[in-house]
């Protein structure tokens, strides 16, 4: 994937397809954060992927940082002052959730460092991840304000309202890959890159030679009782709009510094 400098400084999204295997990569030079326009665009290209013949799996995954995805673009979210961009901003998070949802081909996600935020909801809402030992995951929503509404109905399918609950509520707390592969956010843990890529090889080499009817239609089974998420994940964007705009969020949200620290 050639990338310009223009996109090394205000993120990209690539897409591309070899031997009926499709890569998405996203990048953004704050931690991997996920502006709205990188959210646009990873829902176009998902959306694109879903209706390719020539693509059987789709492999997801970040670049250039030890960090998968910090969630939220925090310059863009302090900015926020409207509800009706409130809304838009969250509702961009739900389009994601979505099309990975929608999508006809199976997701795996490629995890090599740290999820926090909408980062645990992408990697939760792939249909295999396969990741490093040391991809923390933490869901901060709630000490910001509001509370990972949007991504949660993606989080509960995956690994249950119990441990949903335990990294819902504790926001502080970073949780091992361990802890996250035996909730079932991820399939497989890996020491280091080069175990990791050759488990991501196998199984998206394997599943590129599958039958693509086969493989659409286990992943419409695997998705089974989320047809109303459309209207769901409205909901929530709405809910966590309200929640932005609130005054002590937006007191907190105002002693931030502007970028993402780890």
């Amino acid at each position: 994937m050639i990338v310009d400098e223009l996109d090394v400084k205000d993120g990209y999204v690539k897409a591309e397809v070899h031997n009926h295997i499709a890569t998405i990569e996203f990048f953004h030079p704050k931690g991997n954060s996920l502006p709205t326009k990188l959210l646009a665009k990873l829902t176009q290209e998902i959306d694109h992927i879903s209706h390719d013949e020539n693509t059987r799996v789709v492999l997801l995954r970040s670049e250039q940082h030890d960090v998968f995805c910090t969630g939220a673009s925090l310059e863009e979210m302090i900015a926020i002052t409207s509800e009706e961009d409130a809304v838009k901003y969250f509702h961009s998070y739900g389009n994601v959730i979505n099309a990975m949802r929608k999508c006809s081909k199976l997701i795996v996600a490629r995890i090599h460092g740290k999820c926090a935020g909408a980062g645990v909801g992408i990697a939760a809402a792939a249909d295999y991840a396969i990741a490093l030992e040391g991809a923390e995951v933490r869901l901060n929503e709630l000490s910001y304000g509001f509370g990972p509404y949007v991504i949660a109905p993606a989080l509960i399918r995956k690994m249950g309202l119990s441990a949903f609950s335990q990294i819902a509520i504790d926001s502080h707390l970073w949780r091992n890959a361990d802890w996250a592969r035996r909730k079932g956010i991820f399939a497989e843990l890996h020491p280091n890159i080069e175990s990791m890529e050759d488990s991501i090889e196998r199984l998206t080499t394997s599943l590129s030679q599958n039958n693509t009817e086969a493989n659409a239609s286990l992943k419409k089974m695997l998705w089974e009782g989320t047809e109303n998420w459309n209207t769901l994940l409205h909901e929530r964007a709405l809910t966590a709009a309200k929640l932005l705009l609130h005054p002590q969020t937006q007191k907190f949200l105002a002693g931030l510094n502007k970028s993402v620290v780890f």
